[in-house]
């Protein structure tokens, strides 16, 4: 069915958004790339030295076979990531970059372990990137938090320091624990001491889960590790009870479409689910995954969910004050939000 009302991508990214699921790492600006590349003498790391030049090999991000190969094409950008400077400036381009589409909130996650190659301690890794981002907030105005993902594919000793190193931040910046990375073979439910000792430190907790695994993955998110939010979750139709669940208790997804796509969790925008999760009910919230790899943005993203996956300008609308309704934020300042956007969003029949 066609939208009573089309939106123009330049109305949408006058919009005030969110961005709650966006990775460091898979989100460097190009130009960025080769100039740390160059800096730090890395240039034969990567698989050309001109934007041109990378712009068609990162085209390829989309014939990737699965998840696991989308991942691949980080071998690209962590490597450059490995001093202070470099993670400083990484985070706050990203923060930059965002409140230029007029994102109000945005949430960056990053496994701070990927970072320690060339001799930072983890505590120095977290501290370079919440520098650039409080800058950033500073510059732009943007509000910013920090998600530390665990990685599925380490040991569950590995995940536990990384929250660790969560707690010891959740008053300076960091708001969440995540689990991150493959799904298949890596079940999160191995990781549980880490999301014990988040939750019983009154951590936020997100995983990634039922991106390319089915509903059990989600299942054991919620009521193994009791995620609160969960990043993708899109094999949720496949299970009624489960979806009914989502419903009922108001669980919110972390979407990515360009990403699923390109991983071929789903086999194009026009078939993914997102518009049915809408239409049943299930909060909603749509994301980049990461900028640099899917080429994209958070307007993006919206205007392909509402030209491609066909979700209309009411329920596009809903997505968007839904970013603002499950950001990890003091509750008094996510009303504080709300109200400064009530008024700066259309109201459609």
């Amino acid at each position: 069915m066609k939208n009573a009302h089309q939106l123009s991508l330049e109305q949408i990214r006058s919009w005030p958004k969110t961005e709650l699921h966006c990775h460091l790492d898979g989100s460097v600006r190009l130009t960025t790339m080769l100039e740390l590349a160059a800096e730090q003498n890395k240039l034969d790391l990567l698989p050309a030295t001109s934007v041109d030049e990378l712009t068609v090999v990162l085209a390829d991000v989309d014939r990737s076979e699965s998840l696991e190969a989308y991942l691949a094409w980080f071998r690209y950008t962590l490597p450059l990531l490995q001093t202070k400077d470099a993670l400083y400036r990484a985070a706050y381009e990203l923060a930059e970059d965002n409140a230029r589409e007029n994102v109000r909130h945005l949430e960056v996650r990053y496994g701070p372990i990927l970072h320690v190659e060339e001799g930072l301690s983890m505590e120095e890794v977290n501290d370079a990137v919440r520098a650039g981002l409080r800058d950033a907030e500073d510059e732009f105005g943007i509000s910013t938090s920090i998600i530390v993902c665990g990685l599925r594919d380490r040991f569950e000793s590995a995940s536990l320091m990384q929250a660790e190193l969560a707690v010891r931040h959740r008053n300076s910046g960091v708001v969440a624990f995540d689990l991150a990375g493959g799904e298949s073979g890596h079940p999160a439910k191995q990781h549980l001491a880490a999301f014990y000792y988040a939750r019983n430190n009154l951590l936020n907790l997100t995983i990634h889960a039922g991106e390319s695994w089915g509903p059990d993955s989600i299942r054991q998110a919620i009521f193994y590790c009791g995620a609160h939010r969960i990043g993708h979750g899109i094999t949720l139709v496949q299970d009624e009870d489960l979806l009914r669940y989502f419903v009922d208790h108001q669980i919110p997804l972390e979407i990515c479409p360009t990403s699923n796509v390109q991983t071929h969790v789903v086999p194009s925008y026009e078939e993914h689910p997102i518009r049915t999760l809408v239409e049943r009910g299930v909060p909603v919230t749509v994301n980049t995954d990461n900028r640099l790899f899917s080429r994209t943005s958070v307007s993006d993203e919206l205007w392909r969910v509402h030209t491609l996956c066909g979700v209309g300008a009411a329920d596009l609308v809903q997505i968007v004050r839904n970013g603002f309704r499950y950001a990890f934020l003091p509750w008094q300042r996510k009303q504080e939000l709300r109200a400064e956007i009530a008024d700066k969003l259309p109201v459609f029949d």
